[in-house]
């Protein structure tokens, strides 16, 4: 059987799992139907469910908990939303509702004999990035040559018994898991593609990208087929996501959640490491789940997690300042390589507005490192193998690699040398060195005693990508390299009426130039925009207050 015909097949299974009544129509064109979200999606529910489904996250535990609705029954919600939103976006790469209704009959049990809840997230269905191992379901992680085995191993049948380290605590906690999402072969890409499921389009306007690598994450809550989920980010694929389907989503700084156990291309690379965070239509939800992975103590069981619980002290403090209205916020309108389209000018411009209307200081952004030195290096990190691990995946069964794979996977390139990758990760410190004490200088113009607080920043030069037409990632390497937290904070939506072509605009280069090309003000009109509340190493719990106070004042 050839890779085509083993694709065919794991993308039949799939759609096989949804139950014949919760299977609908294909949907209209994307001309003729954009936006599947909303109240086109809700045709397929019923009002009950429609409640569940649109629910935050925080409620529906509150309610899980003290048994006004079961769990069964918000899982059974949450799985038939799931399945639909498949349907119309391809955004799921494995279903196991049987599962996790099982899995809630059994939280419904504990409630009923216990009269107390199992924990903090006591019947919240919870979905998955496809590298989360969850034992008894497969992991592919977009390859068609690991389907079938453990990561690319045949016959070790570790997929019937594994779990990552997180699934294991969130199940402690009392998440119910329903299904994975997809995710781009490589993971490498700001486009969810890949052979088995093909293209995971943005709900919103399904002429764009959901974004990538957790773009099926993005798409089906965007569908609000799930309440909160769990992604990765190695060079925006939280960020971009949560961007592109008008999300909340935190990029923590490494070691704060644990990665143990997942899978993933290059692993153990250094230099540039993966981190795993949260993405919800509501910062209520990212709080919630990242409170209680900590309180679960993972530094025990993921040797690269620091020993640091949540600290309130650090949130209320936060929330004291912004209620003072003692916060200095820096921006980036341009970051001196590449331009963004013009809705992505005015959402940083009407954060801005929103804060200084707030009584708040923003002053702009000028550090010495440019952010084209960062890109470089970080590129050079993302192919000290020089691209093996991915060719090692594409070999095994003879797939094709997507166009959309960022440039350098594109063909296999020399290994770096012991020598060379040591050279590259001090060019990496000092680097990181140079930008920590930039930051510091800030505390002179300031005028709050503090260096800058956080740094508003576009996510992506544009609203979403178009298909094949991701040209620049820059907005997002910085963060990866420097190590920071970030948190992405929805702001308006792109308007044809408003958001015109800047004809005077002159491209820097030639990435410059063909970003500028796919600025197309119709095409665009209705596509969520987004921006980056970016904070030092391990600032989390003061990233996600800010992202909470910032939204707070954009929506209310």
């Amino acid at each position: 059987m050839n890779w085509k015909q083993i694709a065919e097949e794991k993308r039949a299974s799939v759609l096989a799992n949804i139950p014949k009544d919760w299977q609908i129509p294909a949907p209209p064109s994307a001309q003729d139907q954009r936006d599947v979200t909303g109240s086109y999606i809700q045709q397929y529910l019923t009002a009950r469910e429609v409640e569940i489904t649109e629910t935050p996250a925080a409620s529906i535990v509150e309610k899980a908990s003290s048994g006004q609705w079961t769990a069964v029954e918000i899982t059974k919600a949450f799985c038939h939303r799931a399945a639909v939103a498949h349907q119309l976006v391809s955004c799921l790469h494995e279903i196991f509702f049987d599962d996790a209704i099982e899995t809630a009959k059994q939280l419904d049990h504990y409630l009923e004999k216990n009269k107390k809840p199992l924990g903090s997230l006591h019947g919240l269905p919870v979905s998955l990035k496809d590298q989360f191992h969850v034992r008894g379901v497969e992991t592919s992680m977009g390859y068609v040559g690991w389907i079938g085995t453990f990561q690319g191993e045949k016959g070790t049948g570790k997929e019937k018994v594994y779990e990552s380290e997180m699934v294991k605590e969130l199940r402690d906690l009392g998440a119910v898991f329903y299904c994975k999402t997809s995710v781009p072969h490589t993971l490498m890409c700001g486009e969810t593609v890949n052979n088995i499921i093909g293209y995971t389009h943005n709900p919103t306007n399904r002429n764009l990208s959901s974004g990538g690598s957790s773009g099926g994450e993005g798409a089906l809550l965007a569908l609000r087929g799930s309440p909160v989920g769990f992604g990765t980010d190695i060079g925006g694929s939280i960020r971009i996501p949560a961007a592109f389907n008008g999300l909340y989503g935190l990029r923590p700084s490494t070691g704060r959640l644990p990665y143990e156990g997942m899978a993933n291309s290059f692993d153990g690379g250094p230099g540039v490491i993966s981190v795993v965070g949260p993405l919800a239509p509501n910062i209520g939800a990212l709080k919630l789940v990242f409170q209680g992975l900590l309180s679960k103590e993972p530094w025990f069981h993921d040797p690269l997690v620091h020993d640091l619980p949540y600290r309130p002290e650090v949130e209320e403090a936060t929330f004291d300042l912004a209620r003072s209205k003692k916060l200095c916020f820096a921006v980036i309108r341009h970051d001196g390589y590449c331009g963004v389209h013009p809705p992505v000018t005015r959402a940083v411009e009407k954060t801005i507005e929103a804060l200084t209307k707030a009584g708040h200081k923003v002053v702009d952004w000028k550090p010495t490192t440019t952010h084209a030195q960062l890109a470089e290096v970080t590129g050079r990190c993302y192919l000290f193998d020089g691209g093996r691990d991915a060719k090692k995946a594409f070999d095994l069964s003879g797939e094709d690699m997507a166009p959309q794979v960022i440039g350098p996977y594109k063909e296999t390139v020399p290994e770096s040398s012991a020598s060379e990758v040591m050279a590259t990760l001090v060019e990496k410190r000092e680097l990181q060195k140079a930008y920590m004490e930039y930051w510091n200088s800030t505390v002179d113009i300031t005028g709050t005693g503090r260096p800058v607080d956080a740094i508003i920043c576009p996510v992506a030069p544009f609203a979403a990508a178009i298909p094949e037409k991701y040209h620049y990632y820059g907005y997002g390497f910085w963060v990866n390299l420097l190590d920071y937290s970030s948190v992405v904070v929805p702001v308006l939506k792109a308007d044809k009426t408003i958001d015109k072509v800047d004809k005077t605009y002159k491209p820097l280069n030639d990435d410059d130039k063909k970003t500028y090309e796919t600025y197309d003000p119709e095409l665009y009109d209705g596509a969520h925009v987004s921006v980056q509340l970016v904070g030092r190493r391990l600032q989390e719990e003061k990233m996600l207050t800010l992202a909470d106070y910032v939204g707070g004042l954009l929506h209310s």
